[in-house]
């Protein structure tokens, strides 16, 4: 067989296919029929209800359209920043009412909370002596890596070495707060 005439019966198979498809989509849906027995032996095709769906009361939503027309009052400019974080302010208390028979005690709005500056995790393993240089190195770990500085130093960007001790090495945050002593071993 040619190659022209085989390549023009895979487009007429194409065609067919196509047109039969869009037949499917297009058609409008024929009633559901199944074969019913009749008394003479003949089985016609009837139509069959489809099954009543269950009667459910829809309840419609509150809608309110008329909300929508009225005015609403427009936030200031000034007053909400997405990139500006803030502290929450605590509401203040309202007054105590006044005892019967004494002066009234006014009270104080509870303190802010200092905020707490958390534990430092390094751990103090070792001290190392360079008798050369007659410098004295601290040795810590965490878990992501061992290291190592000298009084002064500045350990992972965050630590700051105030005092090597034999036993002990006092360090703090690179602000200074939070400051801390941590024992050979812990």
């Amino acid at each position: 067989m040619a190659p022209e005439r085989r390549n023009q019966i895979v487009l007429a198979a194409l065609v067919v296919v196509l047109l039969g498809s869009l037949y499917q989509a297009f058609a409008p849906a024929a009633p559901d029929t199944t074969p019913t027995a009749v008394p003479g032996g003949v089985a016609t095709a009837t139509p069959t209800r489809a099954a009543a769906p269950t009667a459910r009361v829809a309840e419609t939503p509150d809608v309110r359209l008329e909300a929508l027309d009225q005015d609403r009052a427009t936030p200031a400019p000034a007053q909400r920043n997405l990139f500006r974080f803030r502290p929450r302010v605590a509401p203040t208390a309202a007054p105590a009412p006044a005892r019967a028979g004494g002066p009234a005690v006014p009270t104080r709005p509870p303190a802010p909370a200092v905020p707490t500056v958390p534990p430092i995790s390094l751990k103090f393993i070792g001290v190392v002596e360079a008798t050369e240089k007659s410098q004295t190195y601290a040795v810590l770990r965490d878990d992501r890596g061992v290291y190592h500085g000298r009084e002064g130093d500045i350990i992972e960007g965050r630590y700051r070495i105030i005092r090597i001790g034999a036993e002990s090495i006092e360090l703090s945050y690179v602000d200074g707060q939070g400051r801390q002593t941590i024992r050979l071993g812990s």
